[in-house]
């Protein structure tokens, strides 16, 4: 490609001078193409580790001048042949011109113009795409793809020098991460090493120092372990790494493969190393972590941050911290972790002022809310543009439905305009009070929680002690409230934990929980929402509105707001408008023991959004099919358990008790499993910290009970240890009358335990095991992700393969990597741009078999790397015919079960299975009503009527005759059978339909023999004995195209019955029409083979043209095979007429060659020239016995067939191509640079 000139000083140093001439020299890098020896070694190295370019271009043109030293780059190429294509356009448009001029300076000039000119005029016409990436990092990408041989819509995301850990040598390269890949590529004095990873098969993915290994960055696939070392920044790669292992993982979970985030803000000057996809993902992880920490909804995005002070009114102290803004929030958190962290939501904002600044208070900006609380930060580096962007931040708030201009806000206000007492902030106007229609007129629960409609026994002020206490909890928020605020908009200290952690007053609860979770947020922003998700779920139907029915009467039995269909109703409009809502979630168990609680202390409404606000931000992939969230997080207590608790974590691990309980308690938040008094403390926690206070009193449960654990024998008895435990863990400060725990009644002879208050119990929690930390539980997640996302692909590879039915042939060792390859091209029609239809979402809920499904293209691409089959050009035509045979549903995509069956009739079997397959493939439906057609376009000897009153027959017979092909089994069209009868029944007929024998085969027409002809030439162009083949096919065809005239006459003759071997006839072929034309015809069909073994039917292979040459010419003219026939053979009227009905012009393929025994499309026979009328033999057809038949005369043909074929190598081959597992490469050159 042509390149801006530039400087070269030392032209020659590394380079060799192919051509010269007195203004341009042509240079290739020594060692490229021809042996350089030690020297093309070291620059191959240089190349190497020093990253230079001359690895992808080892070839250049440079401009020189007399009397100058300084040499210009003006092209570089990757190949001879390009930079010849330079070189010749240098010569012919540009020598001339350049010796008119005297001034070496002026044609320096001159040249360099016109080469800017050219790419100027290349780039033109460019489509342009944003701000592309930096000229370096483009060329990092070309030589990434032209190493790895990956395709275009592979993307670099970034690359690394470093150093590949080859047993205890150290390799030093270049890392390249891909979206889809780590390659590493290195070649040092002739070794080079190429490594190949795909992202979904890493297992493991850790940082770690060892003696052994430097600070390393450690990649675990199935298959190796690989070690990277000696990075300039580590903590980059390994950041970056993690991120596209994330992205991987979540495709296998829910098919969300990577998209480049357009809406995110992009650098005026993007840095020359940095690619857009590397900033982009860099600003992903940004607005994750700012969600995270604010809990706030998931589509916010980050607009930017800077560091500032912020005046505490309650200390009396500026903190410093970090200011972020985004579209609708303001947010501030401190250094100190614990010290201030402050929400300001935009909607809530009435004045953004700056105020004077003074040596004491370097640039103040104050910002009002409507609840009268004034927020004064300082120290803020550029605060005019900020405050240009907070203004223009709420411009676009005001001007949203619903915002502050609009007239909602007057009447819903933020919790802090609420007054205090116990009433809930947004229970008198809710967001969707006036909208709600006919819900918040009919259900009480539309307001308010179900605890103040059920509430039970005396006021709080006659409880007592308890009252008294109760009554001390609400002074003390009240306190808190006027100090720190109230509302979204209060100051979150450590002061806060501590009353939290002193227990939430049964009155604050909802409000809290909404204003920690930041459901609040969301609900305000969304009026009207929830209602109207009711009203489109309402009546209808599906799985999860069924799960939802089950299990609604199992929801807190025990307590008396469930006990009555107002809850209950209440219950099913809040998970039934969620699963509306989450299809992908839909419902899961558990949700409906978390929502009941929910539901308690607020209205139907934020109960719905606090619902939200736990299963996608809070509590991540715990309530999809597979649980994988809370399978995650119980590989994080396990670590946890081995980390605190070793002794005890061995016993567990022997028990196996880990597994079992903690499930339980992550998914319910210990709801089901303890008291329901005493468990709600557990959530108040939850809400305010997230799972870290789950995992705490996991691990306190286990330590308070350590000794009896250790002396348990057996799973049962450890499990019958925690069950007492939790059971009377007690909450000696609930005002409410304690409800019956009905989770395990487990009493025995022995006294029960001691009862453990709730508050000791989180106490102990905090002291013991208050060390971890979020950021700390995040890493431990994604490391966790990665074994169990990895677990549950194992599982389900293992049952898809325990699917297939033991006759299919292949090994497990066979199947499993054949399902690996079919579920990376799944993969790969996502994350390669594909729009085809298996590119569409994946749905984990449906059945394994069912997951990964692949469309007719993909399946090509698959059959041509696999078939044992090759047919050249007409392997594409001969996959889509067996796509359409596996089809049986007509959806456009196969599963695994089907693409295997169809795989295995391939290679399994004996002659007779495999030409079955064959002989399916050239009837409907596998053979489209096109093809036929097509294939005789050029033809004159039929009409384009084929056989159109066969073709239903025969579809009524492939509807019995295909199911040893593919299976789709138990997919009975939309009956759904109650009784098991129906299914045995339907196993019997399932198991009698595969003993099809051949004489279930329908017969085949004369268009579709054709078409099997075809295919078989086709088949034996790339085989060693392609003469013998050619030979012995063309043989069969004459032999079976004269069976057929047989059988059309014998069936036309009167006295016999009529249209005995017509086609579609259920009866047997006749006998005369089985033997008797063989043994009539055996001495033709012998002469003929003995006239075309003595050499003058079979002079040699054609070359390519005149194949292509008599396609076009339909067999007439020079080239023509009817030249090499004998005067002799012309005179056999029969075997014409047989002959010219596979002409060559019948044949339209490319892979014909002249020594083919066909005839030319002029008919040389009277029959011949009799059929030239035009008109279609409906009555021809034969049948596949006499196909088998007329094969087993020919030995050549039956040693085909029956070789056997190995498709481990095919696998492997494809597994290269595809890069679907990981693959490294570790070889010597013999001298020669690479």
């Amino acid at each position: 490609m042509w390149l801006g000139p530039e400087e070269v000083l030392v032209a020659n140093a590394l380079w060799v001078t192919e051509r010269a001439n007195p203004f341009f020299v042509l240079q290739r890098r020594r060692g490229h193409r021809r042996g350089g020896g030690f020297t093309g070694l070291l620059v191959g190295t240089l190349d190497v580790v020093l990253d230079s370019s001359a690895r992808v271009a080892p070839y250049r043109i440079l401009h020189q001048t007399q009397d100058s030293q300084v040499y210009w780059t003006v092209a570089c190429g990757s190949d001879h042949k390009e930079i010849t294509a330079h070189w010749e356009w240098l010569e012919n448009n540009l020598l001339q011109t350049l010796s008119i001029f005297d001034n070496e300076e002026d044609i320096t000039t001159f040249v360099k113009g016109k080469i800017h000119g050219i790419i100027a005029e290349e780039n033109k016409n460019l489509q342009p795409q944003g701000d592309e990436d930096p000229g370096k990092f483009k060329e990092a990408e070309l030589k990434m793809r032209k190493q790895f041989g990956m395709p275009e819509g592979e993307k670099l995301v970034n690359y690394y020098s470093c150093s590949y850990w080859k047993g205890r040598v150290p390799r030093q390269g270049w890392l390249y991460l891909t979206v889809n890949h780590l390659c590493f590529y290195s070649f040092l004095l002739g070794k080079e090493v190429s490594l190949v990873v795909q992202w979904v098969d890493v297992i493991r993915l850790e940082k770690s120092a060892t003696l052994l290994f430097p600070e390393s960055i450690r990649v675990d696939t199935r298959a190796q372990e690989l070690f990277f070392s000696m990075f300039l920044n580590i903590g980059e790669a390994f950041k970056l790494m993690e991120q596209l292992a994330n992205l991987a993982m979540r495709q296998l979970l829910d098919s969300e493969g990577f998209l480049e985030d357009r809406v995110l803000p992009r650098p005026s000057q993007p840095h020359r190393n940095i690619s857009a996809l590397k900033r982009d993902l860099d600003a992903r992880a940004k607005n994750e972590f700012y969600r995270a920490t604010f809990r706030l909804p998931g589509d916010e995005r980050l607009d930017g941050h800077t560091s500032c002070t912020l005046w505490t009114p309650f200390s009396k102290l500026h903190i410093p911290g970090q200011m972020f803004i985004s579209s609708n929030y303001i947010c501030f958190a401190s250094k100190e972790e614990d010290a201030c962290h402050l929400i300001i939501p935009l909607r809530e904002v009435t004045i953004v002022e700056k105020a004077d600044s003074s040596s004491v208070l370097p640039s103040p900006l104050s910002i009002s809310t409507k609840s009268k609380m004034t927020f004064l930060f300082a120290n803020l580096k550029d605060r005019d543009f900020l405050v240009q962007r907070v203004s223009d931040f709420l411009h676009k708030t005001s001007q949203q439905p619903g915002g502050p201009s609009s007239g909602r806000r007057s009447s819903v206000g933020d919790p802090a305009l609420e007054p205090l007492p116990s009433e809930q902030p947004a229970s008198p106007a809710s967001p969707c009070g006036g909208q709600q229609g006919p819900l918040a007129q009919e259900a009480p629960t539309a307001s308010q929680g179900l605890l103040k409609l059920f509430r039970r026994g005396a006021p709080v002020e006659d409880l007592g002690a308890k009252g008294a206490k109760e009554k001390m909890k609400e002074e003390s928020w009240n306190i808190h409230f006027f100090e720190f605020g109230r509302g979204m908009c209060m100051y979150r200290t450590a002061r806060m934990r501590e009353l939290v952690l002193k227990g939430i007053p049964e009155s604050l609860r909802g409000e809290l929980w909404l204003l920690f979770s930041g459901a609040w947020n969301e609900m305000v922003t969304h009026p009207g929402y929830y209602a109207d998700l009711v009203e489109q779920s309402t009546g209808k139907s599906s799985l999860a509105t069924e799960e939802i029915e089950r299990d609604l009467h199992r929801s807190m039995p025990e307590h008396p707001a469930f006990q009555n269909e107002l809850g209950i109703a209440a219950l099913r409009r809040v998970l039934t408008a969620y699963a509306f809502r989450n299809p992908t979630i839909g419902y899961c168990q558990a949700m409906n023991i978390v929502t009941s609680v929910l539901l308690l202390y607020g209205s139907e409404e934020e109960a719905f959004w606090l619902l939200v606000a736990l299963c996608e931000r809070m509590l991540p992939d715990y309530y999809n099919t597979r649980v994988v969230g809370a399978l995650v997080d119980q590989g994080i207590f396990e670590e946890l358990t081995r980390d605190f608790l070793p002794q005890l974590s061995e016993k567990m691990q022997e028990l196996g008790v880990i597994a079992s309980i903690s499930l339980s308690w992550l998914l319910t938040l210990f709801l089901s499993v303890m008291p329901f008094e005493s468990a709600v403390v557990i959530v108040d926690c939850f809400f305010y910290e997230g799972i870290k206070v789950v995992l705490q009193v996991a691990l306190a449960v286990l330590d308070a009970n350590m000794e009896q654990l250790l002396g348990c024998s057996d799973e049962g008895e450890a499990m019958t240890v925690l069950g007492r435990y939790l059971d009377n863990v007690v909450n000696k400060q609930s005002v409410s009358p304690p409800i019956p725990h009905l989770h395990a009644l487990l009493t025995s002879g022995d006294d029960p335990p001691e009862e453990v208050d709730i508050f000791d119990l989180l106490k102990v929690s905090y002291e013991k095991f208050g060390s971890l930390r979020a950021d700390d539980i995040e890493q431990m997640r994604f490391k966790q992700r990665l074994k169990v996302i990895q677990s549950l692909e194992d599982t389900a590879k293992r049952s898809v393969v325990r699917a297939i039915p033991g006759d299919i042939g292949f090994s497990v060792e066979e199947l499993e990597d054949l399902y690996m390859v079919f579920k990376a091209k799944h993969l790969a029609s996502q994350y390669w741009g594909s729009s085809r239809p298996a590119a569409a979402r994946r749905d984990p809920s449906l059945p394994y078999l069912e997951q990964y499904r692949i469309d007719g293209s993909q399946f090509q691409e698959l059959f041509a790397s696999l078939t044992p089959w090759a047919c050249g050009a007409h392997t594409p035509v001969l996959a889509g015919r067996m796509f359409r045979l596996l089809d049986r549903n007509k959806d456009s995509l196969i599963n695994f079960k089907e693409f295997v069956t169809g795989i295995s009739g391939m290679y399994h079997g004996d002659l007779t299975d495999k030409l079955k397959v064959l002989y399916k493939l050239h009837l409907p439906p596998a053979l489209s009503p096109e093809e036929p057609e097509s294939a005789l376009e050029a033809t004159h000897y039929f009409t384009e009527d084929s056989s159109a009153e066969e073709a239903p027959r025969q579809e009524e017979r492939e509807g019995g005759g295909n199911e040893d092909i593919q299976e789709k089994r138990g997919e009975d069209k939309g009956t759904s059978p109650s009784s098991c009868r129906h299914y045995l029944q339907m196993w019997a007929k399932e198991k009698e339909v595969q003993k099809e024998t051949i004489k279930d085969l329908p017969k085949m027409n004369q268009e579709q023999f054709i078409e099997l002809c075809k295919t078989l030439y086709n088949m034996f162009s790339e085989d060693s004995m392609e003469q013998v083949l050619y030979h012995a096919i063309a043989t069969v065809a004459s032999l079976l195209l004269r069976i057929g005239e047989v059988g059309k006459r014998f069936s036309a003759q009167p006295g016999r019955k009529p249209r005995d071997g017509a086609p579609g006839d259920d009866q047997p072929a006749a006998p005369i029409t089985t033997q008797d034309p063989a043994q009539e015809l055996q001495p033709p069909a012998e002469s003929d083979t003995q006239a075309k073994g003595g050499g003058d039917v079979l002079p040699g292979k054609a070359p390519p043209e005149s194949q292509a040459a008599g396609d076009e010419g339909g067999g007439e003219g020079q080239g023509s095979p009817s030249q090499h026939l004998s005067d002799d053979e012309t005179k056999d009227d029969m075997s014409m007429s047989s002959y010219s009905v596979v002409s060559s012009g019948s044949l339209q393929c490319e892979d014909l060659a002249e020594d083919t025994v066909l005839v030319g499309g002029e008919p040389r026979s009277p029959s011949a020239s009799a059929r030239s009328g035009g008109l279609v033999d409906a009555d021809w057809s034969i049948s596949f016995e006499q196909i088998l038949a007329s094969i087993l005369t020919e030995s050549a043909l039956v040693d085909y067939f029956e070789k056997r074929a190995d498709i481990g190598l095919k696998v492997k081959d494809q597994k290269k191509v595809e890069r679907q597992l990981s693959t490294s490469s570790d070889h010597e050159h013999s001298g020669v640079s690479g």
